[in-house]
């Protein structure tokens, strides 16, 4: 798990990379974390790290109210590392000046790497790498040294005896050749050991969950989805019995998914689950409703009661398993501030409130990636580990309109249909989401000789690292051409299929 004796701080400035520089850390076996730019000099000694990282960020250091950590972070005695916003800080708190580009740099660029580096030690004297900047460092602190150039800014520049780095291009995207080996080196500067790996995870947690929950009973709201599978079987390894977890079939999953999923939990991965069949309840409560917001929240509220009754037939339970991510929790603390909100999700982060329940967070460390490494560590099975994201309330928001039992059929054979053509074109694993909407209206079509008006299905794939940003997917005609054919010939209320072809931002993954 987390090495605590062995540990990276990323300060984020607010770039829409900082959580790309520490999956590129943990993908070195060594883990990190993100703090916001202003936390307490006191947290930061208390974690001991053995190096720092400021991220880069969108201001500049001049601006009024532009983000400045603590100025004492300098002062730690260890190794330190600014990329972009970083670098510019850097300067400015030990004496250099920053000015505005006269040429702006953003995309790609070529470095000259000039003299000898400890970042670049065993490079090529150029390469290929990603820059996102408009101000630069026009005047090096006193005791730098510049380590490579581009046409119109520094690159890089290091002060090896105060143990002090930086970069004005972004090592952890991919543009950037080399970006993860000169993290690599950063790494060796700061003696670290590259001893996190999924094993020693499993071990730590497993530990630190007997510990937590003792003799006491724990209770699991499971989805089908990756992050509550790998989150029960982890605690299942720490207490087994002692763990029960409840699969609630809300009626608006795939088709047959509630049935090849309990069947997964309980013949594969041997958890002690309990299977309700509570489609009906749900479905009562959508009748007349077409408002998305409405749909979400009487989703939740009824998934809430339902967990509840069911929880309350088990006895004194003590603690809720929870599947939350480190992005949710970096999120939480994000410098950017609270996000407006967009949609509402429901899970079952709503029920401790109710329930009085302690939390078990064992997956709080990790990010989505490592969530699939550590389930194929447990021995998941790939249908569980490889599994597409799938919204809480499931199908209703997929179902533009009223949901009502034949439209929930409509979609589920549509839905189908969309995920056999695209594993039968071994393209599932590489797209983040992949499925079928159907929409309130009807179009004129022909059908044999007669003239038919029916339902017009959209279909959605798109790929993503997070969810948070997303680009739909080229799909080879031919993928489509099989798609569209099969479902306006194979499911009855269907006989138009088109494709969406929009970006998240502006437009969501789902369509409600």
């Amino acid at each position: 798990m987390s090495n605590k004796s062995n540990i990276i701080l990323i300060l984020d400035f607010g770039s829409q990379y900082t959580q790309l520089i520490a999956r590129r850390i943990r993908e070195l076996n060594v883990y990190c974390e993100i703090l916001p730019f202003n936390t307490p000099i006191e947290k930061i000694k208390a974690k001991n790290p053995k190096g720092i990282i400021l991220s880069g960020g969108p201001a500049s250091v001049y601006e009024k109210d532009a983000p400045h950590c603590d100025r004492e972070i300098l002062n730690l005695s260890v190794p330190t590392l600014g990329i972009c916003y970083g670098f510019q800080l850097l300067a400015y708190f030990l004496g250099g000046k920053v000015s505005p580009s006269k040429q702006r740099e953003y995309g790609a660029a070529e470095i000259n790497v000039s003299g000898s580096s400890r970042l670049f030690d065993g490079f090529a004297t150029t390469l290929p790498v990603w820059m996102s900047h408009g101000d630069y460092v026009s005047e090096l602190p006193a005791g730098f040294i510049s380590t490579a150039k581009t046409e119109n800014a520094l690159g890089a520049a290091e002060d090896t005896s105060r143990n002090y780095y930086a970069l004005q291009f972004h090592p952890e995207v991919v543009h950037t050749a080399q970006g993860k080996e000169i993290l690599g080196n950063f790494l060796d500067i700061c003696s670290c050991h590259r001893d996190w790996t999924m094993s020693a995870f499993i071990d730590e947690a497993v530990a630190t969950i007997r510990e937590q929950v003792g003799e006491r009973h724990v209770i699991c709201g499971l989805s089908g989805g990756v992050d509550s599978s790998v989150a029960a079987a982890l605690v299942d390894r720490a207490i087994g019995s002692r763990l029960t977890c409840l699969f609630i079939d809300n009626g608006l999953l795939r088709k047959d998914e509630f049935v090849e999923v309990l069947k997964i939990y309980k013949e594969n991965m041997h958890l002690n689950v309990v299977g309700i069949a509570a489609g009906e309840r749900f479905l009562g409560k959508l009748i007349g409703v077409e408002d998305p917001e409405l749909k979400r929240k009487k989703i939740g509220n009824e998934f809430i009661e339902v967990f509840q009754e069911e929880a309350n037939k088990l006895g004194k339970v003590d603690f809720l398993v929870q599947g939350t991510l480190y992005p949710d929790v970096i999120e939480s603390v994000s410098v950017k501030g609270p996000s407006a909100v967009i949609k509402s999700h429901h899970n079952v982060g709503g029920l401790p409130e109710k329930m009085s329940l302690k939390l078990v967070e064992p997956l709080r460390e990790l990010f989505k990636d490592e969530v699939r490494q550590l389930g194929r560590e447990l021995g998941l099975s790939n249908e569980i580990i490889s599994r597409q994201p799938f919204p809480g309330p499931g199908l209703a928001v997929r179902i533009l309109g009223e949901v009502t039992a034949d439209r929930i059929i409509i979609l589920q054979n549509a839905d189908k249909i969309v995920i056999e053509e695209i594993r039968r074109a071994n393209l599932y694993d590489e797209i983040w989401q992949a499925f079928a909407v159907l929409l309130p209206i009807q179009t004129v079509g022909v059908m044999g000789d007669s003239r038919t008006y029916e339902n017009v299905a959209a279909i959605r794939a798109v790929h993503s690292q997070d969810g948070m940003t997303a680009d739909w997917v080229r799909l080879p005609y031919d993928v489509l051409h099989r798609i569209s054919s099969r479902i306006i010939s194979e499911v009855k209320g269907i006989n138009r299929v088109v494709y969406d072809v929009s970006s998240k931002p502006p437009s969501t993954i789902e369509w409600e």
